[in-house]
């Protein structure tokens, strides 16, 4: 039987009087890949960040491996893994260093963490630059670190926001094997995009955040069946009520044009 790893109940949080999350209610199993997705300002990543344990002042229930995250045991952390959308590195530190510095963190011996960021960059494409300061590295590349730097200590539980920006095609398609490989052996990965073709092919579930609340959850082909549309972006329109895509780009076009 799959164990439940995740579990929130009626999950509100408020930003001043602005209500953000308005009763969400979910579990989440083992091995499960969530496409997590919705429009800018859903409350994706206030969702994301409460179940971190770096955001408070919600109400309702959090439970991560069976432990409800508000009795201030931090200890779940350490099975966690986390690519933000918007990260912060040590510039003035080799890529190496960085890794065996984050693999330190998670309680992982320094020579092991040492070697395995060495293995994890040369197989992601960039051993080159291992003992390179990572001020000099490119977008890519500074992805491919945040990404080697949330596995390096085998976590169960995955958050990947917008993982892909900035990796080329072929690099798409190891991050891609790698979510599958890991899904197969129990791992379970909450993956939050913009990108609709991505969430479709990977998702084995897709939950989409409107207004706070959850307003699909299903595999993509019962979502298809639910609703009149073909591809997870026109469903996606479709329950967010967003159809002005092509009136606004034939306008956005036609003042490009004026002379």
């Amino acid at each position: 039987m799959e164990e439940v790893i995740l579990e929130i109940n009626d999950l509100k949080k408020n930003y001043g009087p602005k209500s953000v999350l308005n009763g969400v209610s979910l579990q989440v199993k083992s091995g499960e890949i969530i496409g997590y997705i919705g429009p800018n300002g859903a409350g994706k990543s206030t969702t994301v960040k409460i179940m971190l344990g770096i955001e408070d002042g919600y109400s309702g229930q959090v439970k991560v491996f069976g432990q409800d995250i508000s009795d201030g045991n931090m200890e779940y952390k350490r099975k966690i893994g986390y690519v933000p959308e918007i990260a912060e590195v040590y510039d003035n530190l080799t890529g190496q260093e960085y890794l065996t510095f984050v693999g330190e963190l998670y309680g992982l011996d320094s020579d092991l963490a040492s070697d395995k960021a060495k293995t994890l960059m040369e197989l992601f494409g960039i051993g080159e630059v291992c003992h390179s300061r990572i001020a000099s590295y490119s977008k890519g590349m500074r992805q491919k670190l945040l990404i080697i730097s949330s596995l390096l200590h085998n976590p169960e539980l995955l958050f990947f926001d917008e993982p892909i920006n900035g990796l080329d095609a072929n690099s798409v398609m190891i991050f891609k094997e790698i979510m599958a490989q890991l899904a197969e052996q129990g791992k379970t990965i909450f993956y939050s995009s913009h990108i609709m073709d991505v969430v479709e092919k990977i998702s084995s579930r897709i939950i989409l955040l409107h207004n706070g609340r959850i307003a699909a959850d299903g595999t993509f082909e019962e979502l298809k069946q639910q609703n009149t549309e073909g591809s997870l972006e026109q469903i996606f329109n479709q329950l967010t009520g967003f159809s002005e895509h092509k009136e606004l780009g034939a306008r956005f076009v036609s003042v490009v044009r004026e002379m």
